[in-house]
């Protein structure tokens, strides 16, 4: 996403608006603020839920930029970085500075996706240590054939023919969900 979402432009949009450092508590940098108001979007987040996602994603602490030696934004200063947005009608300023992005660098993103997904076996047997399948692979039927395993979730484009996403799941999980 940093080639994608322009976050220079974005911060100047803002910070015309965003607390200074003063003689109180210091304020989390705007950065970090504006990247976490895109996780929450992206992966449908509440303000709790961003806060949560922060302690438990290394991924995503390391994409909103907070230190692992400090306390991620809580749920009330997430919060307040979305009213401070609405306040200031930035919502569609963002919308249209990201949506228009694409167009001046020649970035040509087309709606249609096609899912496609290949089981990936796993051994059913319980015939090893712990005397227990794997935990995390699951049953699955395909036509009337059974499989356990896992499936791999890949996405292409429809009219390029690019592959620009894979995600793996328990082969029970049903294409749609992904």
């Amino acid at each position: 996403m940093e080639s994608v979402v322009p976050w220079s432009e974005l911060e100047a949009l803002i910070v015309p608006y965003y607390p200074k450092a003063g003689k109180g508590r210091q304020p989390v940098g705007l950065g970090i603020m504006l990247r976490i108001y895109f996780l929450q979007h992206w992966f449908n987040l509440s303000d709790p839920g961003a806060e949560d996602a922060l302690y438990d994603s290394l991924a995503l602490r390391g994409f909103a930029g907070v230190d692992l030696g400090r306390a991620a934004p809580d749920e009330t200063t997430i919060l307040n970085f979305s009213h401070l947005l609405e306040a200031h009608d930035l919502c569609g300023k963002i919308l249209d500075t990201v949506n228009l992005y694409p167009d001046r660098k020649c970035i040509r993103i087309s709606m249609g996706t096609i899912v496609d997904a290949t089981i990936i076996p796993a051994p059913s047997s319980t015939k090893n240590e712990k005397k227990q399948r794997d935990p995390q692979m699951h049953q699955t039927r395909k036509g009337n054939q059974y499989y356990f395993g896992a499936k791999a979730h890949i996405g292409i484009d429809n009219k390029e023919g690019v592959v620009h996403s894979i995600c793996t799941s328990a082969a029970s999980v049903h294409d749609k969900h992904m």
